[in-house]
This record gives C-alpha cells, structure tokens and sequence, in this order.
C-alpha cells in the first residue's frame, strides 16, 4: 500500500508540474512573441522620409531601424538579437522560465524563442503593392 501511495503522489505532483509549468512555459513564449512583434513594428517605422518624399519608395533606414527595435525590446525587458534583412526588420527574442514544480524532477528552466518580421507599408486604406 504504501509503494502505491508513493508511486501515485509522484505521478500526480508530475502530471501537475507538466500543467502547471506547462501552462506557464506557454505564457511566457506568448509574451516574447508579443515583445518580438512590438519591437519589428516599432523598428518598421524607421523609413527614410527624405528618400520617400523625393522617389515616393519606401526604405528603411537600417542603423534607425535597429535602434529603435532594441529600444523597444529593452522598454519590455526583453532580450533578444535585431537584424534588417531584405527591408523587414527581424526580431528573435529568448526568454526563460524557472520552473516550479518540475524541478523535483530536475528541470529548473524552460527556454522559449519567438521570432517576428516587420516591413513598412506605405497607403492609407490599404498597402500599396
């Protein structure tokens, strides 16, 4: 009876930990998928105004764009790297979670990624091609 009583708390503490940790685990990769986006949108407003006033083409202004990104990233709290690829801002944050209960069974953390990409559009009522 009692190997039962031990067998059965341990299973229920696990299925517990994978809930709740879980659950949490899961909140945390949607927060960093939040903070990404944030961040490329706040980065895609770096365009060069002069150079669209003059060609009507819009273009970001890379060095701009980066720093407004990583402003934005470091407002949230977050971490994560900044790059300008093919004119969208490009944004991969890492964020970790402490587990609770998983660490009875030995996993202390859980690390999530979120990636996120933001162009400039140009148009009022819809993006201009």
């Amino acid at each position: 009876m009692t190997a039962f009583v031990v067998v059965l708390v341990t299973g229920i503490l696990g299925l517990a930990g994978l809930g709740l940790d879980g659950g949490m685990a899961l909140a945390a990769k949607v927060r960093a998928v939040g903070q990404a986006e944030a961040a490329a949108r706040a980065g895609a407003q770096a365009v060069d105004l002069e150079g669209y006033r003059a060609t009507g083409r819009i273009e970001l202004v890379a060095s701009a764009a980066v720093a407004d990104a990583q402003s934005q990233l470091a407002a949230a709290g977050a971490r994560g790297q900044v790059s300008v690829q093919d004119g969208q801002v490009v944004v991969a944050v890492t964020a970790i979670y402490d587990t609770r209960l998983l660490t009875l069974a030995g996993i202390t953390q859980i690390t999530v990624h979120a990636e996120a990409r933001a162009a400039p559009r140009g148009g009022v009522n819809a993006p201009d091609p």
